[in-house]
C-alpha cells in the first residue's frame, strides 16, 4: 500500500465479489467474518433492484454467507433515498419489482400512475409493453425519468437478459429524454451508501469485479478500490483504461488475512 491510512470502513460489489449464480465465492463468508470479528462497518452493494434487502439475506444465507439486511445496500434503496432528498414525500410512477417498489414505500413515497413526480425505471424479470407506454406518455407530460442504474443486461442461466439501461434507452429514443442514473458507475451511490454507515472516503475501500463500474465509482468518491479477477474483468482488461484501482486480487480470499493489517495502519 501507499498509503498509511487506516482501511476502517468497506464497502464490496456482490456479484462476482462474493457469490456467483448463486454459489459463494472463495473466500466471501471468510472476508465477511473478518470484517464482523473486527468490527469494522461494511456495506454490499449491488445495482440490482429486484430483492429487498430480505430477499438478498435469505439469497446469500443460502450461499453460506451471513449478512444482516442493514448491511445491504441497492440502487433501489439509493434512489429512495436520492429522491427523498430531492422532493420529500413526491410521488412517482414505477417500472420494477418488490425491491424498488418498497424502497420508496418506505421512503414515504406515494406510487401512482395519475400525474406523478417522477417516472422511475428499475429491473424487472417482466417488462411490460404496457407500462413502458405509460411510462412514456408521463415522461412526454412532463414527468422527471430516474432510471436505478444503467446496466444494460443482466445475467441468467440461459444467456444474458436485457435490463434497466436496455430499456430506459428504449424510453429516451421515444421521448428525447435521458434518464438520471443512480446506481454505479455514479458515484452518488457510493457517497451514498458512506453515509449509511458514517464513514469517510478517506479510510474506506470498495472492492469490485468491474472496472467500469464498481472501480470507477469508488475512484471518483475518493475510495481505495480494490479490483478482483472472480468476475467480468479479465486480466488484461485493467490496461484499457485510463485509470487504475488501487490493487489487483485473484479474488476476496486474498484480502482475508490483510484486513486487521490495512485496519491498524496508521
Amino acid at each position: 500500500m501507499t498509503t498509511t491510512r487506516p482501511i476502517s470502513s468497506w464497502l464490496s460489489d456482490m456479484d462476482g465479489v462474493l457469490v456467483h449464480e448463486g454459489v459463494a465465492l472463495p473466500g466471501a463468508p471468510e472476508f465477511v467474518r473478518s470484517l464482523r470479528d473486527a468490527g469494522l462497518p461494511f456495506l454490499v452493494l449491488t445495482n440490482n433492484s429486484i430483492f429487498t434487502p430480505r430477499d438478498l439475506r435469505a439469497r446469500l444465507a443460502g450461499s453460506g454467507i451471513d449478512i444482516d439486511e442493514s448491511s445491504l445496500w441497492t440502487s433501489a434503496l439509493a434512489t429512495a433515498q436520492f429522491l427523498t432528498d430531492q422532493m420529500p414525500n413526491g410521488s412517482a410512477y414505477v417500472i420494477g419489482e418488490a425491491g424498488l417498489t418498497t424502497a420508496l414505500y418506505e421512503a414515504g413515497y406515494t406510487l401512482t400512475s395519475a400525474d406523478p413526480d417522477f417516472v422511475v425505471l428499475g429491473e424487472t424479470r417482466t417488462y411490460s409493453f404496457e407500462a413502458i407506454t405509460r411510462a412514456i406518455r408521463l415522461i412526454q407530460g412532463g414527468a422527471r425519468f430516474i432510471a436505478t442504474n444503467p446496466d444494460v443486461t443482466g445475467p441468467s442461466q440461459e444467456g444474458d437478459l436485457p435490463a434497466t439501461g436496455a430499456v430506459a434507452a428504449m424510453i429516451t429514443a421515444a421521448t428525447g429524454r435521458q434518464p438520471y442514473f443512480v446506481g454505479k458507475p455514479n458515484p452518488m451511490m457510493i457517497r451514498s451508501a458512506l453515509n449509511r454507515i458514517d464513514a469517510h472516503s478517506e479510510t474506506t475501500a470498495m472492492i469490485g469485479d468491474r472496472m467500469d463500474t464498481d472501480v470507477v465509482a469508488g475512484i471518483e468518491a475518493g475510495l481505495r478500490t480494490f479490483l478482483v479477477l472472480t468476475g467480468s474483468t479479465r486480466p488484461e482488461d485493467v490496461a484499457r483504461y485510463p485509470f487504475r484501482p488501487t490493487q489487483v486480487f485473484d479474488s476476496i480470499a486474498d484480502l482475508v488475512p490483510r484486513v486487521p493489517e490495512w485496519a491498524s495502519q496508521g
